[in-house]
């Protein structure tokens, strides 16, 4: 039997809803594990270590990087974000499910080591969308905003290689699409057969 769980990489520029997908998608399924990525950045409203992310200082982030305990890291908006390979692979050969919310930078070197996972590319109906997204959210300033959305811009472009795209247009909808998406994956044939082949293959 396979001994490995399946990784589903969500990606999107800022402000474009990826952690209310995140939200959404575990209450429908609750056992669908989340990798808590690392970042320098300080906690947002609302935040806490342990639940959104792994809190860390630049001096700290900097010795595991060196250490080589990332399997991706990336600079985004001047701060440091990475993912533990420990945690990824701790996951996985539990034979868990693990989604991971990551920028695209991220997501081409987990491709490189992961080339089987998932990747779900989240987009803005248009830009005003997501304009009024960001400066709603109230954590950036008017400079930040338009930072952050020639950003987008430049992100938007990768989302070509992706294996699906989603426009979070109504969030209730896009939450029923990336649903889809996991429940399309876990019955394809390479996840299924490992399973059952002694039922359509019997002695």
């Amino acid at each position: 039997m396979d001994s490995t769980g399946q990784l589903f990489v969500l990606s999107g520029p800022s402000g474009v809803g990826k952690s209310s997908l995140r939200t959404g998608v575990r209450e429908r399924f609750p056992e669908l594990a989340y990798s808590i990525s690392y970042t320098t950045r300080a906690p947002r409203q609302g935040e806490s270590e342990g639940r959104d992310y792994h809190f860390v200082s630049l001096e700290t982030f900097l010795t595991m990087k060196e250490a080589g305990a990332f399997v991706e890291c990336a600079q985004v908006h001047g701060n440091y974000y990475g993912t533990s390979g420990a945690q990824l692979e701790k996951h996985l050969n539990d034979r868990r499910d693990l989604l991971l919310e990551i920028d695209v930078q991220g997501a081409r070197q987990v491709k490189e080591h992961f080339p089987r996972a998932c990747f779900i590319f989240v987009l803005p109906p248009d830009r005003e969308t997501l304009k009024k997204r960001l400066s709603e959210r109230g954590t950036e300033q008017g400079g930040d905003v338009e930072a952050r959305l020639d950003n987008a811009s430049r992100e938007l472009g990768e989302a070509s290689w992706y294996d699906y795209l989603i426009i979070n247009d109504v969030l209730e909808e896009a939450v029923e699409a990336l649903a889809a998406i996991i429940l399309s994956t876990r019955c394809r044939r390479q996840a299924i057969l490992p399973r059952v082949r002694n039922l359509i293959q019997p002695d």
